[in-house]
Order: C-alpha cells, then structure tokens, then sequence
C-alpha cells in the first residue's frame, strides 16, 4: 500500500467519524444515521464555524493525495470521498438550509428523538436517559434556530414550518404520555419536566415564526448554479439540467401510455379489499417478504444470503404515532447493528390513507419491493470489505436501485396475480418521472411550493396531503427528487453494456449482487471500475466546471 493509499484510508475513517457527528438530521427515511451516545445537536454560530474550519482541513488533505498511478479501486475511493466532502460544502454554504429553514431546525430538534424511538423494544437502560436529554435540549436548538435564521429564513419554508407546529406540541405531550410506561419509573419525572419545557420551545418558536414571518424573504429556491454544483459535484450526474428535464418528460409519457393501457385492460377490476386489521396486515408481509426472496432468486434477479436481515412491518407504537409528521415510521437501523431486522411500522388499515401507505394496506409486496430493497441493499453495504463504500450520503444510486428493482419485480411477473398493484407501481413510476421535472424547477425557482404540490395532486394524482409533503421535502432538499429515475436510468446503462460485454457469460444476479453491494457509490464511479469507462465521471465534471471544485479538493479525485 502506498503512502497515498494509507493516507486516504485514514481520511476516511476520520471523515466519516466526524460527519456522524455533524451530519444534518433529516425525516427521510433513507438518510437516518446513528449518533455517538449522548451527542446533542448543536447548530450555534460556533458549531458552524468549526465545522467549515474541519471541512477545509479535510478538503485540503484530499487535494494533496496523489492516486493517479494507483489502481482504479483506489482512484474511486478517492473520488468518492470528494463526493462526500462536496456534499458537506453544499450543506453548509450553498442549500444553507441552516440558514434558510425553520424546518431544518424542526428536524434538527427532534428527528433525533423520534430516531430513537422507532427502534425497537427492549432498549437499553440508558434509553431512557437520552430521550430526557434530547428533549431538555430542544429549547436550545430552537434558540439557535432563532439566531440563524432571523434576516435570512425564506417565507414559504416558514409557512410550512408553521403548519406543522400548529399541534406540534400537542403531539409531542401525546406521545410522551404513551411511552412513559416503557421507561423506568425513576424516569418519569425527569421525562415531564423534559417535554413541558420542549413544548414551552416549540409554541414559543411558533410565536417566533408568525412575528417574524413578513421579515423572511429568501428566496426557497437554491439557483441554478449551486444546483449545477450539487448535480455534477455532489451526485456526479453526467447530465446537464436539460438533458435531465427532457429524460423525465419522455420517462412521464412513456409511463402515461402504459398506465393507460393497464386501465384499459383492467376497466372492470374491482377494488382490491383492504386488510381487517393490522395483525393480518403484519402477518401477511412477513410471509410475503420471504416469498419474494424466494422469487428473485428463482428468477435468477439476485441471490440474497439467507442471513441477510429482513425488512418487517409492525404495528405503530403508541408513543410514535403522534409524531409521524416527522419523518416515515421506518427503522432502517445502522452499520453498528448490521442483524436488526428493518421495521416499518403500520397504522390500521383503512380507506383513506396516503398514497403509498394505502396500496400497501391491501398489498404489502408493493412495499417490499422499494423500502425492502433499501433495506437488503444497506445491509449488504454495511459488510462491504472496503470500509468507505459502508456509508450512505447521497440518494442517486440507492434511490436508483430501489425503482429499479420495483420495475424488475413488475416484469419478472411479480404481480401478475394483482392488476391492482401493477396498476399502481406504473404509477408510482409515473410520479417518479414527474418528480424530476418537479425537483429542478422548484431547485432553479420556476415553480413555487404551492404550484409543485398542486402539479403533483393533479399529473398523479396525489392526494393533497402527500402532495404538500412531496413539494416541502423537495423544495428543501433539491436532487432528491430526481434521484430515483436517474439512478434507475443509469443502471439500465450499466447493465446493458455489461450484459453486451460479457455475452452469454452474464448473470443478471452477479450483476446486481454487485451493484446492490456498491450501493452507496455514484453510479458513474461503479461504471469506471465496472467497465473501465469513465466518460460520465467526465461528463459530470464537464458540466460541472471549476465551481467550489478546490474547496472540496476534487480536482484530484479521478485525475490519470
């Protein structure tokens, strides 16, 4: 091993134990980490400094690694490691949703807490110790909120912001009252004091909000070119913003047409029934999620290992159900407990729920194949032996799988016995179409919050709910959006140059053991070390330019 070679895995393991610390919480179900024990968040002007001086140290010593002689797996690692310091420089000085969102701070505040309650029972003795002090520090969080954003907040964000803090301190009472008997009893003081002085914060900073709301007007859109920079420095897409408009609008015609042609077919069919209660509903996915491990790798898609964790549906706790507003009831535990089975956790069956919780409610297969793919692929991730591509920091690839298994599934024949699901997985792939179009005007400011949610209720159609979710997430977290359909893109790339190159020798289930394995690698790296083909890493730098490129010490990363 070269001098080099040690050097990046050592920035590498120094990185990432610093960016599990640091890293922004979010309600997304795929970017949830697990924090050191008795980490609180800190976003203090201070904090924020510290983490740009870190930043630099980090992106400076990645610059000076020379990698251009060593092999290609190494060039990658290298490469991707500039990716995921791109991702912290973009955080910090070009989203600045720190700066710009009082639902950042939401989540910042509370996301923590609702992490820890979603795993599952029994917890440590020490549980109920960090719940005590995540909610004793919310006020905190709050206050640091106020400074950040005071001057700089955009109106739309806190609009939202407010819709969501109507009853969230209400919710917060609710669902402390509901785990108290879980802790121990020497807890239950302590845990009252915690929430009323949490819930004191959260109306305060309610209060806040609407004094301060004619003052907030930042723009909620990033521009385009911070966005070019998350698009081909971050995600390392080799495709320009019209390139990627122009593929959702042909992906949304083309999945029209065949949803068209599905209701035609399928004009009589009646409405799937829904499960009687949610035991029945549980027992079903469970049988299900086994029987489509069985299927794929009948169907010679992919051979999972019979130790490989299981993705699980459960019924909702009490102590969460309140708080869903915060993010998707999803377990998806962590690289430090690899075995823990993923759990999703349910409410009761009934006619009007979500969009995708409502499918599922009469198909759990639906689920299994995107959130349980997410799950199969982390875990297959977490034991890869090269420790940085163990590390999940951006959507493209894993959002990509995850489509691109649903549409296998659909192909090989998964649900040929359920039009109705068919029916709604095109769908789905319709509105992952129209999610990319959705994601880069509202990144460039062509759409405003209002018009995307109300674009999505309509072209999908959504019900209004998930609608206005859809459109805040997106708004604040633009490239997510479009993540799915341009990873699923690239994989069908990806494959089809791989099945041409090797003939008869290919195997769909090598292929994607593979791939699911490089999870958390940007598809035009896998394609490099795959194929030996890096004309997209160029592509993406081609359209990128030199923007923040130094600040990052990326020049480097693929350089030979």
């Amino acid at each position: 091993m070269s001098g080099d070679s040690a050097e990046l895995e050592r920035l590498a393991e120094e990185f990432w134990e610093w960016r599990t610390a640091t890293q922004p919480d979010s309600h997304d179900d795929v970017t949830r980490i697990e924090r050191p024990a008795g980490l609180l968040p800190d976003w203090s002007p201070d904090a924020i400094a510290e983490r740009r001086r870190t930043l630099s140290g980090f992106a400076q010593r990645h610059g000076d690694l020379e990698v251009a002689a060593e092999p290609v797996a190494t060039r990658v690692d290298t490469a991707l490691l500039g990716s995921a310091l791109a991702r912290v420089h973009w955080e910090l000085d070009l989203l600045r949703n720190w700066r710009r969102n009082p639902c950042f701070y939401l989540d910042q505040a509370l996301v923590p807490l609702y992490n820890l309650l979603l795993q599952p029972r029994p917890w440590p003795g020490t549980r109920g110790r960090e719940i005590v002090a995540l909610l004793g520090h919310v006020p905190d969080v709050l206050e640091q909120a106020k400074h950040n954003l005071t001057g700089h907040a955009a109106g739309p964000f806190a609009q939202y912001a407010l819709r969501l803090l109507d009853t969230a301190d209400e919710a917060l009472g609710t669902a402390m009252t509901a785990l108290g008997p879980f802790l121990p009893t020497t807890r239950t003081e302590s845990l009252a004091v915690a929430t009323g002085a949490a819930r004191r914060a959260l109306v305060g900073f309610r209060v806040w909000l609407r004094e301060h709301l004619p003052t907030f007007r930042a723009p909620t859109n990033v521009g385009p070119e911070a966005f070019r920079y998350f698009l081909h420095h971050v995600a390392l897409l080799p495709y320009s913003m019209q390139q990627l408009m122009d593929m959702g609008r042909q992906e949304y015609a083309r999945t029209a047409a065949a949803e068209l042609v599905l209701r035609r077919r399928h004009r009589d069919l009646p409405e799937p029934p829904l499960f009687a209660d949610t035991g029945r509903h549980v027992e079903r996915q469970h049988t299900d999620e086994q029987n489509i491990r069985a299927f794929l790798r009948r169907e010679g898609i992919i051979d999972l290992p019979d130790d490989l964790r299981h993705y699980r549906n459960a019924p909702l706790p009490t102590y969460v159900e309140p708080l869903t507003w915060l993010g998707v009831p999803h377990y998806i535990a962590s690289a430090r407990r690899p075995g823990d089975d993923a759990l999703r956790y349910l409410r009761p069956p009934r006619a009007d729920l979500p969009y995708f919780q409502r499918v599922e409610a009469h198909d759990p297969r639906v689920g299994v194949v995107h959130e349980g793919v997410h799950a199969w692929q982390s875990a297959l991730s977490w034991r890869h032996p090269d420790p940085l591509r163990r590390h999940y920091y951006d959507s493209a690839a894993n959002e990509g799988i995850a489509f691109h298994a649903e549409e296998l599934a659909l192909q090989a024949g998964l649900f040929d016995d359920a039009p109705a699901s068919a029916l709604f997985v095109v769908n789905a792939m319709r509105l992952r179409a129209l999610r990319v179009e959705v994601d880069i005007a509202l990144a460039v400011g062509e759409l405003t919050l209002e018009q995307a949610a109300a674009r999505l209720a309509e072209q999908v159609p959504l019900d209004p709910r998930t609608a206005w979710e859809e459109a805040a997430f997106f708004s604040g977290h633009p490239g997510q959006g479009l993540s799915y359909l341009t990873g699923k893109i690239q994989i069908h790339g990806l494959l089809a140059e791989a099945a041409q190159r090797q003939g008869r020798a290919f195997r769909l289930d090598s292929f994607l053991g593979r791939l699911w394995r490089e999870g958390n690698v940007p598809l035009a790296l896998q394609r490099w070390e795959l194929l030996g083909d890096r004309s997209q890493l160029d592509a993406a730098r081609r359209w990128g330019g030199d923007h923040g490129a130094s600040a990052v010490g990326l020049a480097q990363a693929a350089e030979g």
